[in-house]
């Protein structure tokens, strides 16, 4: 059992649940490890409130499945976990297997079949944690930014939420945001990591450092030039904001807000730098905001916002709830009758119906082997993502998913991106291949 090196990057092979491991164990010992099967991973219904989800986290779940290996230290770590037959087993794992899915930055609805995986019992049912943990937190973190950016109707909103969630996740949300539609992040690891553009300038604990607000403001504007963003609310706002003109001159870049009444502050701030000839200078606001206080600035002179706790932590609703559940085995469905938890046998595709217009009105998941007849709108959702274990060529980029969702949300009906509760913004039609 010499144990084969993990490719390019740190091995993901122990992100993953004990069970999995022991599962594979007992199907290598009876003989079902090489039966062949179909995982499918859904949403039976989406998080109280919301009309649509967006997947997200497929790029780096393929990236994290190729490097799904197990080296030396692995396999040690797992000694008394798992018999020999297993490590051995486990030594020589790479998936290659197939996968399937919805693109990255698509829309997704109950029971849509936004990844399926194929492969060997051993070799697919290893994934399951790995996809549940990158998908469901980053499709939830994309959920709640999309919603968000729908709010603040054009205007840009800076991702800060790094001190609010754990350091990886940190990453993982500043993608997602940015995939959504963020503008930028305040993450440096992101942007070395995913080329997501930065932002950020000082915080209170500077102007704290100072002997006076003046002495700060100067020492910023010295350093990053006047088109920086000058925090005015470390004492009286209304001060503040005379003295950050009076640093930077009235070609100052921005203030932000991130305390107190915001929309009242907004106003007032807006009023008193017209007055001092700073009519180009932006406001900002930022504090405990979500899609639900940006919704209500709408109608306030507000340039941007920064966005931090409720997106990282998806808004009220942290996971996506999606679950990674056999389909098939050996060609034939299988599928839990459980009623609180029932899920659909056989390996499914979806079909996604149009107006003319381009407005969706209709998902259609359906059996692989009888998809229904397509009308000139209609487009089939799901696409080649590995095959052999590979990631297909071609595969869209940051940038381009990022565009394929905001395509995406202009065909979602009206209603469906509304902030109040309601039904999904289209229905889901499941048929069972006799129609």
């Amino acid at each position: 059992m010499s144990g084969s090196p993990s490719s390019a990057g740190v091995s993901t092979a122990l992100l993953t649940d004990r069970y999995e491991l022991t599962m594979v164990a007992a199907a290598l010992a009876d003989g079902t490890a090489k039966r062949h099967c179909v995982f499918e991973v859904f949403a039976r219904r989406l998080p109280e409130g919301r009309r649509y989800g967006v997947v997200a986290g497929t790029g780096r779940l393929l990236e994290s499945i190729e490097r799904f290996r197990f080296g030396e230290q692995e396999l040690r770590t797992l000694a008394d976990v798992v018999d020999r037959e297993t490590l051995d087993w486990l030594a020589d794992y790479r998936f290659s297997g197939d996968v399937d899915g919805y693109p990255e930055g698509e829309l997704y609805f109950p029971g849509s079949p936004i990844l399926t995986v194929s492969g060997a019992f051993a070799d697919t049912v290893v994934l399951e944690t790995l996809a549940l943990s990158v998908l469901n937190y980053d499709s939830a973190v994309a959920s709640a930014a999309s919603r968000m950016v729908t709010a603040a109707a054009g205007r840009p909103i800076i991702e800060m939420g790094s001190r609010r969630t754990h350091e990886a996740a940190a990453v993982a949300a500043a993608r997602a945001t940015y995939l959504a539609g963020f503008a930028a992040t305040s993450n440096l690891e992101a942007e070395r990591r995913h080329g997501i553009p930065t932002a950020g300038t000082a915080a209170h604990a500077f102007v704290l450092l100072h002997d006076d607000e003046l002495g700060a403001f100067k020492s910023q504007v010295a350093t990053l030039g006047a088109d920086t963003t000058l925090l005015v609310d470390t004492y009286d706002i209304r001060r503040g904001i005379e003295l950050a003109i009076e640093a930077a001159g009235p070609g100052l870049g921005a203030v932000r807000i991130d305390s107190g009444d915001l929309g009242e502050l907004a106003r007032q701030a807006r009023d008193q730098l017209d007055a001092l000839g700073a009519k180009n200078t932006r406001i900002v606001l930022s504090g405990d905001l979500d899609e639900y206080a940006i919704a209500s600035l709408r109608a306030e002179p507000v340039d941007s916002y920064g966005v931090g706790t409720s997106v990282v932590t998806g808004s009220g609703a942290p996971t996506a709830g999606l679950v990674y559940k056999l389909v098939e085995v050996d060609d034939k469905p299988v599928a839990k009758r459980s009623a609180a938890k029932e899920s659909r046998g056989g390996r499914k595709s979806t079909l996604r119906r149009y107006k003319p217009t381009g407005t969706a009105i209709e998902e259609v998941v359906h059996p692989v082997a009888s998809p229904p007849k397509m009308g000139p709108h209609d487009r089939v959702v799901p696409i080649p993502l590995m095959r052999g274990g590979e990631q297909v060529a071609g595969l869209s980029t940051l940038e381009e998913s990022r565009e394929h969702l905001r395509a995406a949300l202009v065909s979602v009906p009206w209603e469906g991106l509304k902030l109040s509760r309601g039904e999904p913004a289209i229905a889901t039609v499941f048929e069972d291949g006799n129609r």
